[in-house]
Parts: structure tokens; sequence; C-alpha cells
């Protein structure tokens, strides 16, 4: 079992930054790749960025590369989401989601591969 707790979401001005964390109480949380979504009001759930579980490769939507960057501290059993120069579009609730690890540094980018989700945490972008 693998428990996941976002955090660091917040209220922003357009531009700014914010980096959020998901950090997990589950054993072996290196044997798992990491994702994170985002879920705007009345859209769907949307994958932002993907970790491999070495950490090694990371995958990106286009929307958020070159701003948005993926990491993680295995020794801390932590993700983390740094995401620069936010845009008014990208407010939305992000959920961090865990799955095993797949061979060869593949990285699932669809929810339903997904089996464990974190609550979520709100990230606001004011113009």
């Amino acid at each position: 079992q693998v428990r996941l707790v976002e955090s660091g979401g917040g209220l922003v001005q357009a531009g700014a930054s914010l980096s959020l964390s998901c950090a997990s109480s589950g054993r072996l949380f290196s044997d798992y790749a990491v994702a994170w979504f985002r879920q705007a009001p009345r859209k769907g759930r949307e994958f932002i960025a993907g970790i491999t579980w070495t950490g090694g490769g990371a995958v990106y939507t286009d929307s958020v590369k070159g701003r948005f960057t993926i990491s993680r501290d295995n020794a801390r059993n932590t993700v983390y989401l740094q995401m620069d120069n936010l845009k008014p579009e990208d407010a939305a609730v992000y959920y961090c989601a865990a799955a095993p690890r797949l061979p060869a540094g593949r990285l699932h980018t669809t929810e339903s591969e997904y089996p464990y989700w974190g609550q979520g945490t709100q990230v606001t972008v004011s113009s």
C-alpha cells in the first residue's frame, strides 16, 4: 500500500512560482513511478508530468514543458513539482499518483494506470 500526501499549493500571481511536494508513507516508494495530474473546474483530470522510479527519466505534457520540473528524492520518499512562470490556466487541483515501476524506464500517462492517489492540493493563479 502506498499512501500519498500532497502539499505546497496556494494562491499566487501570474508569473510566480510554486513548489509542490508529494510525500509517501508506504514502503519501497522507490519501486514506484510517480506522476502529477491536475483537474480544473468542469474539466477532466489531466496528466502533467511523470518521473520514473529511479528519477532518471521524466515526461511532461506540452503545456508545461520548460516551466515545470518534476524530481524525486527516494531517501525522503518525496516527489516534487517545481512550477515556474505560472499562468491563470494552470489553476487546478493538483494530484500526485503512483504506479508500480515499468521496465525500461517507461511511464504511464493515463489516469487509469495509477492505482494510488493523494487527496490533492489547490493551486490558484490570479491574472
